[in-house]
């Protein structure tokens, strides 16, 4: 038991990291944002791993590196209330849910499904996050340049990387599957 609970902490800290080398492979999108290189599927792989609560802890220690990497955002804020909202949306919640994508694993028979699915869920439960500070924070302190409804603004600029990003890790995550199946499905453990 100890012998794998170990591998589970070692497995997770490389995989975290590996997230985190990823999210600075950046690609700029034409409206702001930036599609990163697969940055959150090992998050989705320690969640189909060791399951959907062990992926929410995994994310949410990868959320915290995401945020001091990201601390100049932070600092933009005006408030005290406008630092927490970003740190929370931007980074905290919208990185941690990340880790609930195998929650749909066992509840479906067919475990491809059930990682496209907990991609796309939890991704747009992301997009949700960041477009919610997008409306209510960035937009009121910096109106965008393009005449367009915040709302509006907020759906095309976050709807345009993270849409990216979804499409490009299920992808990904569904040609690694076959091979690595039995890695996701942590069947390599006992």
């Amino acid at each position: 038991m100890k012998k794998i609970q170990t591998r589970k902490l070692v497995e997770s800290a490389m995989l975290i990291a590996v997230g985190t080398v990823l999210s600075l492979v950046k690609f700029d999108m034409p409206m702001g944002g930036g599609l990163t290189l697969c940055s959150m599927l090992p998050l989705v792989l320690l969640s189909f791993r060791y399951g959907w609560k062990w992926g929410i802890v995994s994310a949410f220690v990868y959320s915290l590196l995401q945020m001091v990497l990201g601390l100049d955002n932070v600092r933009y804020a005006t408030s005290f209330g406008m630092a927490v909202a970003i740190a929370l949306l931007d980074y905290i919640i919208a990185y941690t849910v990340i880790g609930a994508a195998g929650i749909f694993d066992g509840k479906m028979k067919n475990h491809m499904a059930a990682l496209a699915v907990g991609i796309a869920v939890t991704f747009a439960i992301r997009f949700v996050c960041h477009f919610i500070t997008g409306v209510w924070i960035w937009d009121a302190m910096w109106p965008n340049d393009y005449g367009m409804n915040s709302y509006v603004y907020s759906l095309v600029y976050n709807g345009w990387y993270m849409a990216g990003e979804l499409v490009l890790t299920e992808i990904v995550a569904l040609l690694i599957y076959k091979p690595l199946g039995k890695y996701f499905r942590g069947e390599d453990l006992a």
